[in-house]
């Protein structure tokens, strides 16, 4: 489905349908910006308490404080929660089917104070841990989505 010319996102459920057209607004551009220019990861940073979000919003959740500052942080951090999938579907973002297993991570990047959710490839399953290090690893070829990440490797 279309609308002037924008591809959207359609959920089918039997008979209906549901298309749905979505921005990230100003932090979610720069920060998917960011990753597909340079390959690296920004932040936005709170002038009231410090917090650093990844991904960006526009205001701070415990200060209510509108955030300008954005921040580097590291593509390198540890694994904060994780879970490992068995089991193979169709994703919604390639269209591809995901190997398996593969992990699915709340990951918090060095310099950031929230977590980033992706993918975790998993080769040797005794290294995926909680605290285990982990980096991001990007598509050789970016388009600007979340998907320029392909996933995070453990590194120790």
């Amino acid at each position: 489905m279309t609308n002037q010319g924008v591809d959207l996102l359609t959920i089918n459920s039997g008979e209906a349908e549901q298309p749905f057209c979505y921005t990230v607004g100003l932090e979610g551009s720069k920060f998917l910006t960011e990753i597909r220019d340079n390959k690296r990861f920004v932040g936005i940073k709170c002038p009231k308490c410090g917090k650093v979000y990844v991904p960006p919003r526009k205001v701070c959740g415990p200060c209510f404080t509108e955030m300008t500052e954005w921040v580097p942080v590291k593509d390198e951090g540890y694994l904060h929660s994780y879970t490992i999938l068995r089991f193979a579907f169709l994703d919604p973002e390639t269209g591809k089917e995901k190997p398996v297993p593969y992990g699915y991570a709340f990951i918090r990047l060095d310099g950031a104070d929230t977590d980033f959710q992706h993918y975790v490839e998993i080769k040797d399953e005794k290294k995926v841990k909680i605290g285990a290090r982990v980096r991001a690893v990007f598509e050789e070829k970016r388009a600007g989505k979340i998907t320029d990440v392909k996933h995070f490797v453990v590194i120790d």
